[in-house]
């Protein structure tokens, strides 16, 4: 999953929209739009963003949350340390590594870490 999936799906049931429904407004397969909640695709268009905007009836805020989580939902992250020190490269490598195993305790503990704004 990803959080753009997680989304779209929760917006998709709030609606009560069958997924063939919603993929035939939006003009795409059902299938893609099954992979986009499964976290099988990567990050959408910009166009395919927009069009769910409009099929949701979402402006500003939510808008730009939406395209928030798209962002951060590429299935497959690469993380460049090159610059960085030996530590955040060990870490990087140690997360890509692990993160199949790690409890969702251990998960958010990091996500608050990571979503805390730096001083």
């Amino acid at each position: 999953m990803t959080p753009f999936g997680v989304k779209l799906r929760e917006m998709r049931a709030a609606k009560g929209a069958t997924m063939k429904d919603m993929a035939k407004a939006l003009l795409v397969s059902p299938a893609y739009l099954s992979a986009l909640e499964h976290g099988k695709r990567g990050r959408p268009s910009r166009a395919f963003l927009y069009d769910v905007c409009t099929y949701f009836n979402i402006i500003w805020d939510e808008a730009e949350e939406l395209e928030r989580l798209a962002q951060l939902s590429h299935p497959r992250a690469v993380v460049d340390t090159a610059g960085l020190s030996a530590d955040a490269t060990e870490l990087a490598n140690r997360l890509a590594e692990t993160i199949v195993d790690l409890p969702d305790e251990a998960i958010q503990r990091m996500l608050a870490e990571v979503r805390a704004p730096t001083k």
